[in-house]
């Protein structure tokens, strides 16, 4: 079971802008994670994104998405994480 959704994102990334947003309005939490200034958070989206830094990036247990929607990401707690939903 997924302890967190977490969102890797960088400064002046408009699309990460557009997720946050997104995922807020759905309530659901997240923890977040600056590649810019998290060496180790950059690791983790390289490892996703074919050695990319492509963010957003979401991870949730052993899940990575890159670049994906806030609906798309609802849908996946849905079926594999309804504890991480806030309704």
């Amino acid at each position: 079971m997924s302890d967190a959704v977490h969102v890797y994102w960088r400064p002046g990334c408009p699309f990460c802008s557009i997720l946050r947003r997104g995922l807020e309005k759905r309530g659901i939490a997240t923890v977040e994670h600056d590649i810019w200034s998290d060496e180790e958070a950059a690791e983790v989206v390289r490892s996703f994104a074919r050695g990319n830094e492509t963010v957003p990036t979401v991870v949730i247990g052993d899940m990575g998405f890159v670049n994906p929607t806030a609906g798309a990401i609802e849908q996946y707690l849905r079926e594999h994480a309804p504890n991480l939903l806030s309704r």
